[in-house]
């Protein structure tokens, strides 16, 4: 095993020296061309494929695959706007209003349905006001798309209607669960809905997709092995371990990224404290190297000495929390597997230092490009610079065709596939252009941040997208300070109206409580009904700007937590 990694981390090296600074103009010009790709990629959608759910870009058309949703027009509609096309993003919110409907008889991936479908919707709810489109009053607390998006999560629901809190991994959007539905699923599939569900419960004062959310978390926390690690998938009902490898690639990555980003989004130590005690698990038994192998969950001996690409997110996970040290170091192995091929193939085998057979493909994946994105933000090193430039010329080379861009499904000889997964718009295109871009206003700063913060809530009261952006897996951001907005003081205006507007009757006695009035402690949905109008409240008090900021050398939670 120790001389592939000799050999990967000589190419780094020789790679780092080498490595060029890049002006401002050099940035502003690549950020061209990968708009010239994703206007590229988006067209052909449009042309071939709408209202399929992606593009077939070998054959020029389109195919349903997650639930016929027009998915791959969700998924890219924040990233119009993070490229400052308004008018695109106008056209297609309202576009989506009127064309798509959750009310099918189709079976669709609880998972993917979130971190796409709700997620997609959320972030371009939450983007309304700086796409300058019309906004209901009370905004981000109501709105036609954060209604989409809870239409979208009651229907996956009922898959959470388990005695153990662990979700079933497929739902019917019109009938639930089937009864021959499979109990086992992936780690993943139970724990990575907290940032979605408790976005929409902070944004509408529905606590229930919050709540299934915490639920399953603590569910799956209760099932981990002696030696603190989790396994990959398992069965909902008896909460035995079916497939027992630990690892922090496929079927677990983003149960470890939403314990992070929810602390972070939610100031919530629990999460922090979940992960931090897998953590030190993970550092125990799977890191080797800077690499990191699967285990068996109950002994900790290697099972499979292999990266996976998706593992690629880890050194970006582990900036947030300031360990950037380790992080640049796995990056850089990760980075050698790229310069060797012109992507990242599915599995790698580190001790043959070559693919794994039958995994040999690359389907345009984010990872390595999202933690260069991370890492530069936090060491301002021009080296991550030119992995995105490597990346922009690779995936431009090997993988474009007249109608889009296709799927590697041998990075040997650059095979193609049929298929462009919608995350290649919403992710993979969307980091690329965030890290060419440090004055972005979802980095919170420079000319386009400087100053942009929006006023929302009640009469205004509230500071919107002043920073601190969360990225849930599919690369939505989410705006904390939109929670804080409309859940935080929610309670504390409510209580002190009640009291103000109780002094005002007769003996300062309150009102009676109505039939139809939610029970104390009970959180009605504010998210306003086709048609309705919100109606200004009769007591309002202002709402502190939000200050929550991203970790910075491991300090995660702002100074009143």
């Amino acid at each position: 095993m120790r001389a592939p990694v000799f050999v990967t981390l000589c190419v780094w090296v020789l790679s780092d020296a080498t490595a060029r600074q890049f002006s401002e103009e050099e940035m502003a010009a690549v950020r061209q061309r990968i708009k010239s790709m994703f206007y590229h990629a988006y067209n052909s959608y449009l042309d071939h494929a709408f209202p399929y759910d992606e593009l077939r870009p070998l054959t020029c058309d389109g195919q349903d695959t997650w639930g016929s949703f027009s998915l791959t027009l969700i998924d890219a509609l924040d990233t119009l706007l993070v490229l400052g096309n308004h008018t695109e993003f106008q056209r297609v919110a309202s576009l989506l209003q009127d064309t798509v409907d959750f009310d099918i008889d189709v079976n669709a991936s609880v998972f993917e349905t979130n971190i796409r479908v709700v997620g997609g919707l959320l972030s371009a709810h939450l983007l309304s006001g700086r796409a300058q489109m019309d906004l209901e009053p009370g905004w981000p607390c109501s709105g036609p798309l954060l209604r989409m998006a809870e239409d979208a999560a009651r229907k996956l629901l009922p898959a959470f209607q388990t005695p153990t809190g662990m979700p079933y991994g497929t739902v019917n959007l019109l009938k639930g669960v089937s009864p021959t539905e499979t109990t086992v699923t992936c780690t993943a599939g139970v724990g990575t809905f907290i940032l979605e569900f408790a976005t929409l419960s902070r944004l509408t004062g529905d606590e229930t997709f919050e709540n299934v959310a915490r639920q399953a978390l603590r569910a799956l926390w209760r099932t981990r092995s002696d030696i603190g690690l989790v396994g990959n998938h398992i069965d909902i009902l008896s909460q035995k371990w079916v497939a027992q490898d630990a690892g922090i690639g496929a079927g677990v990555d983003s149960y470890f990224e939403y314990l992070v980003k929810g602390a972070i989004l939610l100031q919530d130590e629990e999460l922090l404290d979940m992960f931090t005690e897998y953590d030190r698990a993970i550092q125990n038994y799977t890191r080797f190297d800077d690499w990191y192998l699967w285990v068996q969950m109950h002994k900790g001996t290697v099972s499979m000495p292999v990266f996976q690409s998706l593992e690629a997110f880890w050194p970006g996970l582990q900036s947030l929390l300031g360990n950037l040290d380790s992080a640049v170091r796995t990056f850089q192995n990760y980075y050698s597997v790229w310069r060797q091929f012109g992507g990242l193939p599915e599995f790698y085998s580190i001790p043959q230092g070559y693919t794994v057979d039958k995994r040999e493909g690359y389907p345009l994946r984010p990872e390595l490009i999202e933690s260069a994105m991370y890492l530069f933000r936090a060491t301002g090193d021009h080296t991550y610079l030119q992995l995105g430039l490597d990346a922009l010329e690779s995936i431009e080379k090997i993988t474009k065709t007249p109608c889009g861009y296709a799927s590697v499904k041998d990075l040997r000889d650059h095979q193609l596939d049929n298929r462009m997964e919608s995350f290649f718009l919403a992710e993979t295109i969307k980091y690329l252009y965030l890290l060419f871009d440090p004055a972005h206003f979802l980095h919170g700063g420079g000319a386009e941040g400087a100053g942009s913060w929006e006023e929302g809530g009640d009469g205004g009261r509230c500071v919107l997208g002043a920073g601190g952006f969360i990225f849930n897996t599919e690369a939505h951001p989410l705006d904390p300070a939109a929670l804080y907005c409309c859940g935080r003081h929610a309670p504390d205006r409510q209580e002190l109206r009640d009291i103000l507007l109780g002094l005002s009757e007769p003996g300062g006695q309150s009102k009676p409580r109505r039939p139809e009035d939610p029970p104390p402690g009970q959180s009605e949905s504010i998210a306003l009904k086709p048609g309705e109008r919100k109606t200004n409240p009769s007591l309002s008090c202002p709402v502190q700007p939000f200050s929550a900021r991203l970790a910075v050398l491991g300090q995660v939670f702002t100074d009143d937590t």
